[in-house]
């Protein structure tokens, strides 16, 4: 059998000393696997495999046997969640290197929780140490070590020695390294995060409510429920009064008058500060525009809804840019402010701005901390650009709902 005859049968090399042509007396192209571009990336991947897994298998080791027995002192747990979030990077990774030499195509898991993240270092832990994407890291890290050393054993033997078959041993381990990936490092536990996430953010409402009632029980009671006891009184005096002092009665009952005035305006304010009317009745623009209105700096607002959207949702809106424009009032020292409101696709974008001295920011016990908090738990966003000097602008973003 001459050089040309087993060029001809061979699918991936050529040898080097073949030379005969077969009678033509033409040499043959330089030898070279013929293998396809996807082909050399499944080898590669299998030979990156190795190394990889070392990293992996030595650093889950490390930081879980650290963790763990120390887990009794105060840096136990803090080492334990910060090793989860190592392993969710390393999973990151790994998910990079599928993509690019298995194309396998994974979304990457949503981020550890924005609002816990903002809402100091316990809440981060307790979340890290909870977070199953970070768990699925370690155990991939931990799981693939006898597979990696295989792979590349195996995949270095054959590229010298029986590469006739090295493409279909690549492709079969390469399906077993897809299997792992997309079942420990897909976002697949996602529901049950958002689970938990949904669990929490009740959590917040809830306490928000309670919150809310707390003041306007503490309102009613220093206000208006005050005000309505003092107007008693007085009015049961006039009446002593009546006959005896008729000059005196006409003026204690003036001065009631102006205690009831003074009374209606405290209960107006009080359910405006619930759920205005002119809200309910007219919807965000004219809403906003009162609120304007009332604010100590002059304020434009630029309204650009077609449609209304829930009344959940405009009341979120309303209070948002209300105390917004509350804190311009009392902190920004601005000379002017301007509120924009519009749909974009399935978002409803709030925008405040203000020319004062900046310096604003969502640190824990601020009030922008629990606009945060409060968007945050209807699956909002809340952005703060404050630079110090200014000007300052806050981005928040609800999700759109149709009206019933």
């Amino acid at each position: 059998m001459t050089a040309s005859s087993v060029a001809r049968r061979s699918s991936a090399y050529v040898p080097d000393d073949a030379e005969d042509a077969g009678g033509d007396g033409q040499r043959l192209p330089p030898a070279r696997f013929a293998f396809d571009a996807r082909t050399w990336k499944e080898v590669a991947h299998l030979l990156l495999n190795l190394p990889e897994v070392l990293i992996g298998f030595v650093y889950v080791t490390l930081w879980l046997y650290a963790g763990v027995l120390l887990s009794v002192t105060v840096v136990g747990l803090p080492l334990l969640a910060a090793g989860l979030m190592g392993s969710r990077a390393l999973g990151r990774m790994e998910r990079r290197r599928a993509r690019a030499l298995l194309g396998v195509r994974i979304d990457e898991p949503s981020p550890l929780s924005r609002q816990r993240r903002g809402r100091g270092f316990f809440a981060w832990m307790w979340a890290a140490l909870k977070d199953p994407v970070g768990w699925r890291s370690t155990l991939y890290c931990f799981a693939r070590l006898p597979w990696g050393i295989l792979t590349f054993t195996v995949t270095l033997c054959a590229l010298f020695v029986a590469w006739p078959v090295l493409g279909h041993l690549a492709r079969a381990m390469t399906h077993v390294d897809r299997a792992m990936v997309r079942g420990l490092l897909s976002p697949s536990s996602e529901l049950e995060r958002r689970i938990a996430e949904l669990e929490e953010d009740r959590g917040m409402v809830v306490d928000t409510a309670a919150a809310d009632l707390r003041r306007i029980e503490r309102d009613l009671h220093d206000g208006a429920q005050a005000r309505l006891v003092a107007l008693a009184m007085g009015l049961g005096l006039a009446k002593e009064k009546l006959l005896e002092d008729p000059e005196a009665a006409a003026r204690m009952v003036d001065e009631a008058h102006g205690e009831v005035k003074l009374a209606l305006q405290e209960l107006r304010d009080l359910a405006r500060g619930i759920h205005p009317a002119i809200l309910t009745d007219r919807g965000l623009g004219p809403a906003l525009s009162a609120l304007a209105a009332r604010c100590t700096v002059p304020v434009t607002t630029e309204v650009d809804l077609p449609v209304r959207p829930a009344p959940a949702i405009e009341g979120i809106a309303y209070f948002t840019v209300s105390e917004l424009l509350q804190n311009i009032s009392k902190h920004s020292a601005a000379r002017t402010a301007r509120v924009g409101v519009r749909r974009t696709r399935d978002r409803l974008v709030l925008q405040v701005w203000d020319d004062g001295r900046g310096g604003a920011g969502t640190a824990k016990g601020s009030g922008l901390a629990g606009l945060a908090e409060r968007l945050g738990s209807v699956d909002g966003v809340f952005v703060v650009d404050s630079p110090a000097g200014g000007p300052t602008t806050v981005t928040a973003e609800l999700p759109w709902r149709d009206r019933a």
